[in-house]
Order: structure tokens, then C-alpha cells, then sequence
């Protein structure tokens, strides 16, 4: 009785402290993810007040986290959404991987980790936050800027590639050789293939098949669902997010958008949990010594991120102003780094690769919001003064600029406003 009363206290306390620190970020307007990550580390190892009674169902709940997080992404976008980006904009993924999953790995092979840890580090820095950045968007009020798909884009093909690599991390932890990695990589790739052939095809009837128009039954039956297609793919060595992000594409129409209503609390929730979870598995010692390598990779691969999202945005025809706001958008990184970290951590083959990933994910997640705002004026100020400080390029700069006015200035409703095609998939992340 004892036990379970202090349980209760703990796992109250965990709640309601999560609901103030996300109060706090409302009211600062920004990411609630270093607020959860840092409560982690003040009540884990080597903490304030570390937790004890309480930990074994928060580990329980960050796992059901992940889970939704990759549900709840996958309900955003229809099978067909998905093949389209995937022909359209597969160069922009191409950039993306090469830019920022390559800085990762060179860091953890100048720090001496090895391979193993590189792969896992590139996926760290690879992966923009997809929370963050919707939240970012719609508080800005550029759901509808033309270079809004862009970003989609690119998120929509980090979210695909995430099926392909997350196989791969998941068997290179587990120390399996080559021959067993790859039938594991193979399952994964046919699994995800033979879901979204099935998603276009008879999505309506998989979709008619869970829907109910009692909230509760549809409630049970998708997170039902949910849990059971994860268990499996985890018994199959593929990693459970995938399973759930492929019962989410599964899923369409009026059946996607009431399990996102009815899910969406849920998700928070034990998103929250998972967070504090990982942040608990940190000594916060342990941050300092990796503090400078953090903050050097975060320096990096938020210019990378700009880059990409730059030439992504210049790609698609997008004025100057959009591109750098494509760019600054991009730069967030969230739920999938800590999600990637994790999976190492558990594994337990580098014991700095927890404490790196939480400091480069704290920088950029509080970073991300402010790029995204500023990058677009800074960018602006810069190259007027270039201008100003070499009068012959200045004047012949600026007649370019009057010629193609529209596309300079980008404030015009049909240079940088899309109407609610864009809207809507942006709305979707």
C-alpha cells in the first residue's frame, strides 16, 4: 500500500509538473520539449530528486510516446501525399541527408565512438523536429506562404526515410551481422512498400473497417490497432514507430481526422513523459563535458538546415525571402533526435551519445523558433548593406531589383501566399 501511494505521488507529480512547465512555454511561446528534457534531468541520475516507485511506468509510457508521436505523423498524410513528395521532391530529401546527417557522423568519429555511434549521431542531426516546426509555422502565420510545401516537403521525405533507417539502427544495436541486418532492412522495406500499396488501394476499406461513429470504439480500435501492429514489427526486429507511422498512413478520410481528435491528448501526454524519460537516463554531470562538441555541431548543422532549406525553396521557383525563411524553419530538432539518442542509450554503447544529443537538441529546439523568425530580416539587413558598401554593384543590384520587384520584395498575396491547398498541408503537420 505503501508503494502504490508513493507511486501515485510520484506519477502526479510527474503530470502536474508537466502541465505548469507547458503553461510556461505557452506564455514564453516556444517549444516545451527543453522544459520537459530539463525536469528530466533535475529528477533522474545524479539529480535533485531522483525518482524511483515511478520509473518503470514512465518507462512504459515514453515507449507508448514514441509510439503515438509516429502514429499521430503518419494520420497527416494519405499514401498517395506520400508517393507524390517521394517523386516529386526526392533531390530535396537527397540534400537534406547529405548535409545534416553527414555532420553527425563525422562528429561522433573525430570523438573516437566508432561507427555504430556515427550512424545513430547522423539520424540525430538529420532529422528536423516536425512538432516544432508546425507549432512554429502557425504561430508566425505563414500556413499559407508558398514556401511552406516546400518545408512539408522535405519533412514528409525525413518522416520516409525514417522507415528505411530506424530498421537500420535498431539491427546495428542490437549487434546483428550483415546477412540478419539486411533480412531485417528487407522485412522493412517490403512491410512498408506492401502498406502503402495497400493504403492506395484499399484505404477506403481499411478505413471503413475501423471506423465507428462511437468515439470510444474508435478510440480502442485505432490505439488497439496501433499497439499490436508496433508489438509485431518490434518482434520482427523492425522498430515499433514504424509499425505505428504505418498504420497511420493506413488510416484516411474521416476515420484519420477523428482518431487525430480523439488522439491528440494522448499524445501529448505521453510525448511529455517520454521526454522527462530520457532526461531522467542523463546525468546532468555528464552534459558538461560534451557541451562544446554540442554547441559546435548545433552551429553547424543549423547552417546546413538553412542551406538546404534554401535550395529546396530556390528549387521550386520561391522568391529570395521565402528561401531564407524555408531555410530558418528547418532548423528545429526535437521528438525524432531524442527518439534516435534513445534507442542508443538503451543499447548502451556509448555513454556520452545521451548527454551530446540532449545538450545539441536543448540549443537547437530554443534556437529553431528564433531562426525561424529572424534568418529571413537578418538575410535582408546583410545584403542591403553589401549593397550599400559597394556602390557600383549596389547600383547595378538594384535596377536587377527593380526589374523583378515582385520577386525581391515576396509581400505580394500571389508571390508569397498560398491559397488553401497550401494551407490545408500545412495545417496537416
Amino acid at each position: 500500500m505503501h508503494s502504490s501511494a508513493v507511486f501515485l505521488i510520484e506519477f502526479g507529480a510527474i503530470i502536474l509538473g508537466l502541465g505548469l512547465l507547458g503553461r510556461i512555454a505557452g506564455r514564453l511561446k516556444f517549444s516545451p520539449i527543453p522544459l520537459y528534457l530539463l525536469a528530466g534531468l533535475a529528477f533522474g541520475e545524479g539529480g535533485l530528486l531522483p525518482l524511483g516507485a515511478s520509473e518503470e511506468f514512465v518507462a512504459i509510457g515514453a515507449e507508448i510516446g514514441v509510439i503515438l508521436l509516429l502514429l499521430m505523423l503518419g494520420l497527416e498524410y494519405t499514401a498517395t501525399d506520400l508517393v507524390t513528395n517521394l517523386r516529386t521532391q526526392y533531390p530535396a530529401g537527397l540534400v537534406d541527408a547529405a548535409l545534416n546527417a553527414l555532420p553527425g557522423a563525422a562528429m561522433a568519429l573525430l570523438l573516437g565512438w566508432g561507427p555504430v555511434a556515427a550512424v545513430v549521431l547522423a539520424g540525430v542531426t538529420w532529422i528536423s523536429s516536425s512538432g516544432v516546426i508546425a507549432k512554429v509555422l502557425g504561430d508566425l502565420g505563414r500556413l499559407g506562404n508558398r514556401e511552406t510545401p516546400v518545408v512539408l516537403s522535405i519533412l514528409v521525405l525525413e518522416d520516409l526515410a525514417m522507415a528505411v533507417y530506424l530498421p537500420i539502427v535498431t539491427a546495428l544495436l542490437a549487434g546483428v551481422g550483415l546477412a540478419a541486418g539486411s533480412v531485417t532492412l528487407a522485412i522493412a522495406l517490403g512491410v512498408a512498400g506492401l502498406v502503402l500499396f495497400l493504403a492506395v488501394r484499399y484505404g477506403r476499406l481499411i478505413s471503413r473497417f475501423v471506423s465507428s461513429d462511437d468515439p470510444e470504439k474508435l478510440l480502442l480500435v485505432v490505439l488497439g490497432l496501433t499497439l499490436l501492429v508496433a508489438g509485431v514489427a518490434q518482434q520482427l526486429q523492425v522498430s515499433a514507430a514504424v509499425g505505428a507511422f504505418l498504420v497511420g498512413i493506413a488510416l484516411s478520410g474521416e476515420v484519420a481526422e477523428g482518431a487525430h481528435h480523439l488522439l491528440s491528448p494522448l499524445r501529448d501526454l505521453f510525448a511529455a513523459v517520454f521526454f522527462v524519460f530520457f532526461g531522467l537516463h542523463t546525468d546532468p554531470a555528464s552534459i558538461p563535458p560534451v557541451l562544446l562538441p554540442a554547441l559546435a555541431l548545433a552551429v553547424v548543422t543549423a547552417g546546413t538546415k538553412i542551406a538546404t532549406g534554401y535550395w529546396a525553396a530556390r528549387r521550386a521557383g520561391i522568391s529570395a525571402r521565402g528561401r531564407w525563411r524555408a531555410g530558418g524553419t528547418l532548423v528545429a530538432r526535437g521528438e525524432f533526435s531524442i527518439v534516435i539518442a534513445g534507442l542508443a542509450v538503451t543499447a548502451g554503447i556509448e555513454p556520452s551519445l545521451g548527454p551530446l544529443a540532449t545538450a545539441y537538441v536543448l540549443i537547437l529546439v530554443v534556437l529553431g523558433p528564433l531562426t525561424a523568425r529572424y534568418t529571413e530580416p537578418l538575410a535582408t539587413r546583410l545584403t542591403a548593406l553589401r549593397r550599400r558598401r559597394s556602390p557600383a554593384a549596389g547600383t547595378s543590384a538594384g535596377a536587377s531589383a527593380e526589374a523583378g520587384a515582385p520577386e525581391a520584395h515576396g509581400g505580394g498575396p500571389q508571390e508569397e501566399r498560398l491559397d488553401p491547398v497550401g494551407e490545408g498541408a500545412a495545417g496537416g503537420r
